[in-house]
């Protein structure tokens, strides 16, 4: 009898009960090792008409930019990407009217994925040194259907680009590639880092632009003449202020404070913008994380 007047298990009992114990703790440890590989590897997918078929319905609020017209594909006010596994695709959503307030992304269709948000400046070096150390891991992510990411361009560094506008230019750029040629806007995105200006120093001429985008694989005729004609620019400018002013749906910030703001699951990244390792270890912790929390 034990101290307290409780009869106890025979050993072979307490053995068995042990041996139980250790084979559960062992099994939610393989399951925990198993969202890592899976996410690392390839595993986790999403289905392009998932994708394709996400509508935005978390209205952005308190909203005092000036009204204009946004691009088509980024109703957001950032053109969201996914894959079957095989295709990257942008989420189609409509052009919103000048004086729409813009819709953030539902999440909540994303449950199975990395979702990576980039509030970008193309005339930002840290952007840039961003973009040659994760941009490529980044794409393979999505283009496996393990990740989306959704690019936010804007504008707050005309200051340094000698008079000429470039981030707002840049940004334009993007909204009319976004807007004409969607699917293409990943190798759009990294070209304009590949080529990127110095800060004080005019950037990129339309020309350019034109030229670099057309070599990203973009074929529509109608981006020379929206970049020339700079259609978006007011809706930069308008996208730029409601970053600034905030609220930042579907994330652990008010406003953006600076580029790059980058966040995993709602979650803003703060480490080495220059260490891949890094950043592919924050955004498994994070989908470990949301993983355990739905159990």
């Amino acid at each position: 009898m034990s101290t307290s007047g409780q009869a106890r298990p025979p050993k072979k009992d307490r053995r068995e009960d042990a041996r139980e114990t250790a084979r559960l703790m062992r099994a939610e440890q393989v399951k925990r090792d198993q969202r890592r590989r899976l996410f690392l590897r390839g595993g986790i997918g999403i289905g392009l008409l998932a994708v394709v078929a996400i509508v935005a319905v978390v209205i952005v609020n308190n909203v005092t930019a000036p009204a204009a017209a946004s691009p088509a594909n980024m109703a957001s006010d950032g053109i969201l990407l996914g894959s079957d596994g095989t295709t990257v695709s942008a989420a189609a959503t409509a052009a919103l009217e000048a004086d729409a307030d813009p819709i953030a992304t539902d999440q909540s269709a994303l449950v199975d994925t990395a979702n990576i948000v980039m509030y970008i400046d193309y005339l930002c070096p840290i952007c840039g040194n961003f973009e040659a150390t994760n941009g490529e891991q980044i794409t393979e992510w999505v283009t496996a259907g393990n990740a989306t990411v959704e690019v936010h361009p804007i504008s707050i560094l005309d200051r340094l680009s000698s008079g000429t506008e470039y981030a707002t230019r840049a940004a334009n750029a993007a909204a009319c590639v976004a807007n004409y040629a969607p699917d293409n806007f990943l190798d759009f995105n990294a070209a304009m880092f590949a080529d990127q200006p110095a800060e004080n120093t005019t950037g990129l001429t339309d020309a350019e632009l034109t030229s670099l985008i057309e070599g990203s694989g973009v074929t529509s005729s109608e981006v020379a003449s929206c970049i020339a004609d700079q259609t978006y620019s007011g809706w930069v400018d308008a996208t730029t202020q409601r970053a600034l002013e905030g609220p930042i749906p579907n994330s652990d910030i008010d406003a953006i404070e600076g580029t790059p703001t980058v966040l995993v699951n709602g979650v803003k990244y703060s480490g080495s913008n220059s260490d891949a390792a890094t950043f592919e270890a924050f955004v498994t912790e994070q989908m470990t994380a949301d993983a355990e929390s739905g159990e």
